[in-house]
């Protein structure tokens, strides 16, 4: 990162801190009220991410829903992420990168061999390559979860266009140095990330970028909350949360 970008800092003590490296993954639980930052610290990462309700994990991140209900195509400061059951896993409280890509997948394993060849551990340790959906996979099987578990995911810091004829295009780019996306997590949550390259990104050298995670608590949305207001649509999946959180 050039020493003259400045990353703003977190609006709460910090619980923990974590830099995933390009092309790793991780996976762990984020608590009703902590909000977690992804940080793109070179410029170029692509932070690929599954969710789901820690205590029911057969509810999860849905895209369709999410994306229709809040009439776009892309997720920004304001939007919310509904599960399938209507309640909202996480909002969007703060983002300095503007676009995050939501319909394009995660790299697979063809994929990625037709564009960077293919390199094992046994022989090139940490200079090996591996997909996004490999990533997934192995953090899904550590969990008890599988392939049947897998969901359309977001891609954080990754732009993708659409031309008038409907044509996908990755914007290179887009991912600045410093750039941050805050997420305030509405309801308990296993988040599983990926930080392969995004399917759509023509760079045919291996070369990830890494993705730095912040956490802190920062409370539950009350009344006047940006993201609950954002549209009518998410006001009742935290209606939702509260009914479905109520002791």
């Amino acid at each position: 990162m050039n020493a003259a970008t400045k990353i703003d800092a977190p609006p709460g003590t910090v619980l923990w801190e974590e830099i995933i490296p390009g092309g790793c993954h991780w996976s762990g639980v984020v608590r009703r009220g902590v909000a977690l930052r992804l940080t793109d610290v070179e410029g170029g990462t692509n932070g690929a991410m599954l969710l789901f309700n820690h205590e029911e994990r057969f509810e999860r991140y849905n895209m369709p829903d999410t994306l229709k209900a809040q009439h776009t195509a892309y997720l920004t400061k304001g939007n919310v992420l509904y599960t399938d059951m209507g309640r909202a896993i996480a909002s969007v409280i703060e983002d300095t990168s503007g676009w995050h890509d939501t319909v394009c997948g995660v790299m697979d394993d063809a994929t990625l061999a037709s564009r960077f060849g293919s390199r094992r551990y046994q022989e090139h340790r940490n200079a090996m390559t591996r997909s996004g959906m490999e990533g997934f996979l192995k953090e899904l099987g550590r969990l008890g979860l599988n392939r049947r578990d897998l969901h359309a995911n977001v891609n954080w810091f990754s732009k993708v266009a659409a031309s008038a004829s409907g044509d996908l295009a990755f914007v290179p780019g887009h991912a600045k140095p410093g750039a941050y996306v805050d997420l305030r997590f509405d309801m308990h949550a296993l988040v599983v990330l990926s930080t392969s390259p995004h399917p759509l990104d023509p760079a045919t050298t291996w070369a990830p970028k890494p993705l730095k995670l912040t956490a802190w608590r920062c409370g539950l949305a009350g009344p006047d909350d940006y993201c609950r207001n954002f549209r009518p649509e998410s006001g009742r999946a935290f209606l939702n949360n509260e009914r479905y959180f109520a002791q």
